[in-house]
Formats: structure tokens, sequence, C-alpha cells
């Protein structure tokens, strides 16, 4: 199982947690949602979980529930600025369809 971050994401997460003041690092899931079935959910995690598994690239911890794994095992947490817009982008190896409003996706 990995999950890994690119150096611009693991960058962008240091300074959202330096700007919060607290958190161990971020928590990445998914939820059912949308027409296609999954959606990315993104949050800090001030704590662990039993069933929470922890991965560190470049001195940042991505914490994920055991249950989200299947989902999205091996994918690549990119931040990118493009123009005035910058995001979070997730390349994701388990995806086999994304909806048409490219907010959900399928595995």
């Amino acid at each position: 199982m990995s999950i890994s971050l690119t150096e611009s994401a693991a960058k962008q997460i240091k300074k959202q947690l330096e700007n919060r003041g607290k958190g161990l690092g971020l928590k990445l899931g998914v939820k059912k949602s949308g027409c296609s079935g999954y959606a990315y959910t993104i949050d800090y995690a001030d704590d662990l979980n039993e069933s929470d598994t922890v991965f560190e690239n470049f001195d940042v911890k991505v914490i994920v529930a055991t249950t989200d794994l299947e989902f999205i095992d091996g994918i690549e947490l990119d931040y990118r600025r493009e123009g005035i817009n910058e995001a979070f982008k997730f390349n994701n190896p388990n995806v086999k369809g994304t909806c048409g409003c490219g907010e959900s996706f399928s595995v």
C-alpha cells in the first residue's frame, strides 16, 4: 500500500498546518458522491484512530482510514498552480472513469 506526495503538495500541506497552528498531518479519504460513485475528502488530522494508516513523504504525514485504502492505494497527491487557480490534484491509478463535471470517480 502506498500514498505519495509531490514536493509541491508537501510544501502546501506544511504551510496550511503551520497557519492552522496544530495538526498531525493531512487526512485523505473518499466518500460516496456524485454520478460516478466516489469523491475525495481532505481534512486536517489532529489525532489517529486505530483504523488509520499513516504514510510519510517530505516530512509530511498523510493519514488514511484503512477502509478507504482500496480506493486510493497508489495515489499521488500533487499541488499545482495554473494561472490564478491553485488546487490539489489526485493522480489515482485505480480510477476507471470520472463524471462529466469532474467531481466524482469510479474504481
